[in-house]
């Protein structure tokens, strides 16, 4: 990754670990979901996002424009990619924010004063910081700096990790973090391949490192119609997680919805929705019924 850039922070949330958290989301992933509801955090560069239906042809953004990038035709206000430098100049003029830039590099300082503007919300429901994105652990330098620097000021830290980084780095974050939410998408390295663009068989043995040296793990699966909530890939998942080293594990089932479409189309790409479906309920508690028998308690959401 190119940079260390922040592309969101949430605030109040309630999903990402115990308590009210504020969630920093870090821009730059090594793995390409095709269900993916962040597309904004894949590229670890910046990049400009357009929504056509707030904009109202204004054309203050082409006279922002040091490129002369953008023009408007009769479908709208176009960015000629070739010229645009992302400078972010048409994103500070713009009226309405139908242009909007993703991505910001942030110092440790500055990210630690906008987790302690939320302390009072940590100090009140046992909540804390999750570093998340994109892939937090691609950032290592400054996270494992953020993590010390939580650490120092009794922070509660959680990182938000598809595990897909050498053991060593996921070990030192491991002795600065709290609880990892570890992402599990799916068992069959070829379809790992083919849906991720990556292989997982550094993230199980990841996970399997961690719960070796006893760290808290709260496991988060995806669930995804027609990519993985067979019965077999669910029941091949139960059975490695009921094996990991330690106590049994948290499993949170995560149902897919198409909510992050229209990310897709304000970054100019091209998604790959058609093939994905949101399971029915009967697939979610059948999923939930493999993993009892497995003695581990999942949940539908969290």
């Amino acid at each position: 990754m190119s940079e260390d850039l922040i592309f969101d922070v949430k605030r109040y949330a309630i999903n990402d670990g115990p308590g009210i958290r504020v969630v920093i989301f870090f821009k730059g992933c090594n793995l390409q979901c095709a269900w993916c509801h962040n597309p904004e955090g894949i590229s670890g560069k910046v990049e400009k996002m357009f929504t056509p239906a707030k904009c109202i042809r204004c054309g203050t953004c082409i006279e922002a424009c040091p490129e002369k990038a953008i023009t408007l035709t009769p479908e709208g206000i176009i960015t000629n990619g070739d010229l645009c430098t992302v400078c972010g100049k048409c994103a500070e003029v713009c009226p309405t924010k139908a242009i909007e830039m993703s991505g910001k590099q942030m110092t440790v300082s500055e990210i630690m004063e906008v987790i302690e503007k939320e302390r009072i919300f940590f100090d009140q429901s046992g909540g804390g910081v999750t570093f998340s994105g994109g892939e937090p652990l691609v950032h290592t330098k400054i996270l494992i700096e953020l993590l010390d620097e939580c650490g120092k000021r009794g922070i509660h830290r959680a990182v938000d990790t598809a595990g897909n980084v050498s053991t060593e780095i996921i070990l030192e974050v491991a002795r600065r973090t709290d609880l990892f939410l570890f992402d599990i998408k799916m068992m069959d390295l070829g379809s790992h391949m083919e849906w991720t663009k990556a292989g997982n068989t550094k993230i199980l043995a990841n996970l399997k490192a961690l719960s070796e040296n006893s760290a808290q793990i709260i496991i988060r699966i995806p669930l995804i119609g027609g990519v993985n909530d067979t019965d077999q890939n669910i029941e091949q998942t139960a059975a490695f997680i009921a094996g990991l080293a330690g106590d049994k594990k948290e499993v949170h089932l995560l149902p897919y919805h198409s909510i992050a479409q229209h990310k897709y189309s304000k970054l100019g790409k091209s998604d790959n929705f058609e093939p994905l479906q949101e399971p029915d309920n009967e697939t979610l508690f059948r999923a939930v019924a493999i993993f009892a028998a497995y003695g581990i308690q999942a949940e539908i959401g969290g």
